[in-house]
């Protein structure tokens, strides 16, 4: 059979692309061609798609052959196509998916300005609905307020010029672009506590054939929250995430919240804060500077502290030293150490003290723990003085009056008993009673005393200056004896008011300890 080449093939002369043709656009549009036969006759032929039913990129197409055919006549030629390079046909169709997309933008945005609000009715609002996913919580500034946490928070609404066929663009059904190529809604969180105000990360956004527009964008936000430091560190906060558009009123945009509450399935726990809840909330507010209803969503964060952190260092500690206080009673009066035991607990109470009051902020609210350490601490500061009105009882010398007879019924005999203060060889069920404080019954006045009758004539007692000096020695002694057990006396009412006060203090610190916990639970 005689062939004779005739042409070389460009599918784009024949509408089959750009530059190029689709093995399935080939295949499918089975393009003839109406070829000039020498010899003088004309006849119509169709190309070949090979085999497997898959055209030929223009790129690749070879030469053209043609022959008479073997049928009656041999009057219609048959066309072979000879590919000049091999072609594979899913190379060819992401190729078509790739220029596709890249034609469906540029006729996109085209007219396309993302200045103005995407809506097909001006006086319409565009509905906007915000999702907001808390992913972690990185810091809680207590003294200057403020909550620093880390943000996904998804925009989505509907473009009304961002729309197309996506049978006419080969099945494409969303396509993902940046955002600043689109229009996007100016909203911002209100109570913003951050000073270079940064905004969300300039992520893509999906868009799809329909005009829906989805932008996700992660955010580290800084929030103004008020700190509620009364019960801490049992304590609970609620801090408010407000987000709205900025210029756009209720006319303009309509913000509405996807769902009821943040999401929390993506959350990092916090080592000192647990998230109890963040519901969402839809407000209309009317500022003073504008007449028109501004809408906002709302986020309430619902935190509460681990107090384990706080109990190990710093309310065990002041709860342990708070019991050291009434100890200072117990030590004994001569050891010269009471003073310094009480100061010195003072000491230790005001230093924690001072770590509490760093890290709360300040406001007229004393934190539970700034009130207990106030408690104990004036507790402390009046068993130092009394402590030092017990020692200045308990060294009362040789010259204090005798003990008042209510304070010797009272002291000595019932509180005594009460508290089984006892000296040494009494028993607490039958002390020894005290003594007047003066010469016992059985004594009698030394000086001036007349001796009985000597039976001698010849006697010694009756030299009147050696029996002045006897009298003077054991008047000296009686006295001597008479000072000593009065200040035996004072010295056992310090002892008992020591004893009293010791269990009236641990009742004071035991009961200030279960307040305490009773008002954190």
């Amino acid at each position: 059979m005689k062939k004779k080449q005739i042409l070389g093939l460009d599918c784009q002369k024949y509408g089959m692309g750009n530059g190029g043709a689709s093995a399935r656009g080939c295949h499918r549009q089975g393009l003839r061609l109406s070829l000039g036969i020498p010899g003088g006759w004309r006849g119509k032929a169709k190309v070949g798609t090979g085999p497997e039913g898959m055209g030929v990129p223009a790129a690749a197409l070879g030469r053209i052959w043609w022959g008479p055919s073997r049928g009656e006549g041999g009057g219609v030629p048959t066309l072979a196509v000879a590919p000049l390079h091999p072609v594979s046909g899913p190379a060819g169709c992401g190729g078509a998916q790739g220029r596709l997309a890249h034609k469906l933008l540029h006729d996109l945005f085209a007219n396309y300005s993302s200045a103005l609000r995407p809506a097909e009715d001006t006086d319409r609002a565009l509905n906007v609905t915000l999702q907001v996913t808390l992913s972690q919580i990185i810091d809680m500034d207590e003294r200057n307020q403020v909550l620093t946490s880390y943000l996904w928070v998804r925009q989505a609404w509907l473009d009304a010029h961002l729309t197309w066929d996506k049978d006419a663009y080969g099945g494409i059904d969303s396509i993902r672009i940046p955002s600043s190529y689109v229009w996007r809604p100016d909203i911002v969180l209100y109570n913003n506590a951050d000073d270079r105000f940064s905004g969300s990360m300039e992520t893509n956004v999906v868009l799809r054939s329909d005009g829906h527009i989805m932008w996700d964008s992660p955010a580290i936000t800084k929030s103004s929250c008020k700190v509620d430091v009364s019960y801490f560190p049992f304590d609970g906060q609620q801090c408010r995430l407000t987000f709205g558009s900025w210029t756009y009123n209720g006319n303009q945009i309509d913000l509405r919240n996807r769902l009821d509450a943040g999401d929390l399935t993506d959350f990092v726990e916090n080592v000192e804060w647990e998230v109890l809840g963040m519901p969402a909330t839809r407000n209309v507010v009317t500022y003073g500077c504008c007449s028109e209803p501004y809408p906002d969503v709302t986020y309430t964060l619902l935190l509460k502290r681990r107090a384990s952190f706080y109990i190990f260092n710093l309310l065990l500690p002041c709860v342990m030293i708070s019991f050291l206080a009434p100890l200072g009673f117990y030590l004994p009066a001569d050891s010269g150490e009471k003073v310094s035991l009480g100061v010195t607990v003072l000491l230790a109470l005001t230093v924690f003290q001072l770590l509490v009051a760093e890290s709360m902020p300040p406001s007229e609210s004393v934190p539970l723990i700034g009130k207990y350490y106030i408690a104990t601490m004036t507790m402390i500061a009046a068993s130092t003085a009394l402590t030092i009105f017990i020692m200045n009882v308990h060294h009362c010398g040789p010259g204090a009056r005798p003990v008042p007879p209510w304070a010797r019924r009272l002291i000595l005999h019932h509180l005594a008993r009460a508290l089984c203060v006892c000296e040494v060889g009494e028993s607490c069920s039958s002390p020894r009673q005290a003594g007047t404080g003066g010469m016992g019954p059985q004594e009698h006045p030394g000086v001036g005393a007349q001796p009985g009758p000597c039976p001698r004539s010849h006697c010694l007692c009756h030299h009147h200056v050696l029996l002045s000096s006897v009298g003077y020695i054991a008047g000296c002694f009686r006295r001597h004896r008479a000072a000593q057990r009065r200040a035996g006396e004072w010295k056992k009412v310090a002892k008992v008011m020591d004893r009293f006060f010791m269990w009236v203090f641990f009742i004071m610190v035991f009961l200030m300890s279960v307040l305490v916990i009773g008002k954190a639970a």
